[in-house]
């Protein structure tokens, strides 16, 4: 999600004055989270069978605060227990959150390698664990999709369609056959949409098949964003982060893999002038609910798009994933890492 214009007490500074060096260091070395006990706003609760997701004494516990603008959160397992992982796009950079450590740099750059100013969300938005437990990031900066290889330095899984570059890949889920879905919209290029460098006409959904091939999956959605797969995968869900359709889609997957029909799961526009932000990333339980950010923080929804009850965090809340023993939801919520605890066990 596009984030807002702002930059943890560096918006003073004019970026295209200073050399990317000297931003590197100011967005990392200078950087110091503070660690938080507080909560984050309320539970509110409309339906009945929310109260079989979320215990009622459930809370969202904020892990971490003052970072710029957090994103694409991924829990990587270890024989130590673990630790998540979190973009902060602006910063161009990844950071790691362990329990009874807290937070330290984990990747920098993280999604822009250039030598010069390249806007103000340069850095790799969605992260994700391939078949093989390696990270794969989409790349704001450096427009494609990479894996971090196991013995140092990326690989690039895709940055092109048909010869053109990506606008810049923002979300993606791994099928159980290994096929990558990915969204592309325009929030990182430095100028978005009106930005001369874009070189392709619309915002796709793409399948990256385990193979290599690329395919076009769709382009009927104007700000495809967060994405991820009912448990059967027999359904995509894809959110749009348009203020004037702001919305999840859910699309029919067909055997070979394709999209068919779509049909629109959940509609947030009219939230969308009361509360702060708009629908982002998402996760999903094993038993098929989607815990989907939206306007003021994260929506629970039924497969069949009811809305249970919403996390609401106050916040611009951009992605939330499953961890630790698979019953956490991490939130990233604007300068905020978040979690809370259910009684839901995250599909993937």
């Amino acid at each position: 999600m596009k984030s807002r214009n702002r930059f943890g007490g560096m918006a003073l500074l004019s970026r295209e004055t200073l050399p990317l060096v000297a931003w590197a260091l100011l967005a990392t070395a200078s950087f110091l989270p503070t660690l938080a006990q507080e909560t984050l706003n309320e539970i509110e609760r409309l339906d009945a069978a929310f109260d079989a997701l979320l215990a009622r004494d459930a809370k969202i516990q904020v892990l971490a605060k003052g970072f710029t603008w957090t994103e694409g959160p991924v829990w990587v397992p270890n024989k130590s227990g673990g630790y998540l992982l979190f973009s902060d796009i602006p910063r161009n950079s990844v950071f790691k959150w362990k329990a009874g450590e807290g937070v330290s740099l984990f990747l920098c750059p993280s999604g822009y390698t250039g030598n010069t100013f390249y806007g103000r969300e340069p850095g790799c938005n969605g992260l994700l664990l391939d078949p093989q437990g390696r990270l794969v990031s989409c790349e704001h900066g450096d427009r494609r999709i990479s894996v971090l290889t196991a013995n140092g330095g990326k690989r690039t899984l895709v940055d092109n369609y048909q010869g053109k570059r990506l606008n810049s890949p923002n979300d993606a889920v791994y099928k159980s056959n290994g096929d990558l879905y990915f969204t592309d919209p325009p929030y990182g290029l430095p100028q978005g949409w009106d930005d001369p460098r874009r070189e392709l006409d619309f915002c796709g959904v793409y399948r990256l098949a385990k193979d290599g091939r690329l395919t076009l999956l769709t382009t009927e959605m104007t700000r495809p964003n967060g994405i991820g797969f009912a448990p059967d995968e027999k359904t995509l869900y894809v959110a749009q982060s348009d203020p004037k359709a702001a919305m999840i889609k859910a699309f029919e997957v067909l055997d070979d893999g394709t999209l068919g029909k779509s049909r629109i799961l959940f509609d947030a526009t009219s939230w969308v002038a009361t509360r702060p932000g708009l629908p982002d990333g998402m996760a999903v339980d094993q038993e098929g609910h989607l815990w989907a950010t939206a306007p003021g923080g994260v929506a629970v929804l039924t497969p069949q798009g009811e809305l249970l009850g919403r996390l609401n965090t106050g916040q611009r809340t951009a992605n939330c994933t499953f961890g630790e023993d698979g019953r956490t939801l991490f939130i990233t919520a604007d300068a905020h890492l978040c979690r809370i605890r259910t009684n839901m066990t995250g599909a993937n």
